[in-house]
């Protein structure tokens, strides 16, 4: 892993980067390049954000203006460069991402770490919905991969494609193992936990009765605090 503060961390401003490493562009020729090779399935892209990270690239002289184009009583367009800090900037963020793995913070992982509050039970139907949505990306995926096939697509250039579906068989993989062990309590896990709950539940329950029996004694406090204050005032 690395310390290494950067400029920027956002992949959109690499994908930029990259664009403009291969020749000058405007924003609209940079949105359209990279929908035109679904590299949105891998970089999150809208035109607001587009516009920001551009602004913010040219402020750090990692890009310039190439030239203004007019044409008719058409919006002029604006297009862009890599300048030669950028371009080093490029290489270097893109050696560091391939070389140096980082933690990342993925909302499934988020969930299983806060997993208790919700009953065993439950999360049985839920882990069964999520197997089936997965399934359905595989599903799609496949269809991806002939897609690339029979367009005789270079496999450099499909390579995210490969990974999304490794990480995506890897979380089907353990949602139902982990799906298996709940269903057959290995380990004694669904009965600790839904005992855990219980017991959860029980102290609550007898916390909120007890505040419920303290309100009344409570509110004669607080009444006779403001007639002491009144008279004292």
């Amino acid at each position: 892993m690395t310390d290494t503060k950067r400029p920027f961390s956002n992949p959109l401003a690499l994908a930029i980067l990259v664009l403009l490493y291969e020749r000058p562009m405007h924003p609209y020729e940079m949105a359209t390049t990279m929908r035109e090779r679904r590299k949105e399935h891998s970089i999150k892209l809208n035109y607001g954000s587009l516009y920001t990270v551009i602004e913010q690239l040219l402020r750090a002289n990692f890009i310039g203006v190439r030239e203004v184009l007019r044409e008719g009583k058409r919006p002029e367009k604006t297009v862009y460069e890599l300048s030669a800090a950028g371009e080093i900037e490029l290489i270097d963020w893109m050696r560091e991402l391939v070389s140096s793995p980082v933690k990342e913070y993925p909302a499934f992982e988020a969930a299983l770490s806060l997993l208790p509050v919700l009953p065993p039970e439950e999360v049985i139907d839920l882990l069964e919905i999520r197997d089936g949505l997965l399934q359905k990306t595989l599903d799609e995926i496949a269809v991806d991969e002939r897609n690339c096939r029979e367009m005789k697509l270079p496999r450099l250039f499909s390579l995210e494609n490969e990974y999304f579906k490794a990480i995506t068989l890897a979380e089907q993989k353990f949602s139902k193992k982990l799906l298996t062990d709940l269903r057959q309590n290995a380990g004694g896990m669904r009965s600790g936990w839904s005992e855990m709950r219980k017991q959860h539940l029980a102290s609550k329950s007898a916390g909120a009765r007890k505040s419920q029996a303290q309100a009344p004694a409570n509110r004669e406090n607080q009444k006779r605090k403001e007639n002491h204050e009144r008279k004292n005032s």
